[in-house]
């Protein structure tokens, strides 16, 4: 199975201060393990090394050099499939923002869930499930929740 992946998850699965850090270090590791793959489209690691340099967010952050270093290694590992947006995604996109009267603080994630959904992608692993199940159309797993799935 392809479990796409957002910033949020990677975020915790990376920093070490983050509250959920070891949940989905542990996560990651089992699905990995039982031979899961991870999608993951460009714009998580844009937005990974955006928030993980950021000091109003952490303690210690990252450089950009090694939050670089990190999405590259994310982004090049061998259980890590490559999912783009297309026109199909992007029209979803649109859809969504109006159907579903979602505002600017949404737009990175619709656009996140229109390009897994198109890509055939149902299950995400995600910091943030509300966020996500608005759309419907994807399981969202987190890393406190133990494997519980939520969502259609």
């Amino acid at each position: 199975m392809i479990h796409g992946i957002d910033t949020g998850f990677l975020v915790a699965a990376e920093v070490a201060e983050h509250g959920e850090h070891l949940a989905a270090r542990q996560m990651l590791l089992q699905l990995v393990t039982a031979g899961n793959r991870i999608g993951m489209a460009p714009q998580v690691i844009a937005e990974f090394i955006h928030v993980v340099t950021d000091p109003r967010r952490f303690t210690h952050p990252l450089s950009v050099q090694q939050a670089r270093q990190i999405a590259e290694q994310w982004w090049t590992a061998s259980e890590v499939d490559h999912v783009f947006p297309d026109t199909a995604a992007t029209n979803q996109f649109f859809t969504w923002l109006e159907q579903l009267a979602l505002g600017r603080k949404r737009l990175l994630d619709t656009l996140l869930a229109a390009t897994y959904q198109q890509a055939g992608i149902r299950s995400l692993l995600t910091t943030n499930v509300a966020e996500f199940a608005v759309f419907n159309v994807i399981d969202c797993i987190a890393p406190a929740m133990r494997g519980q799935r939520f969502g259609e």
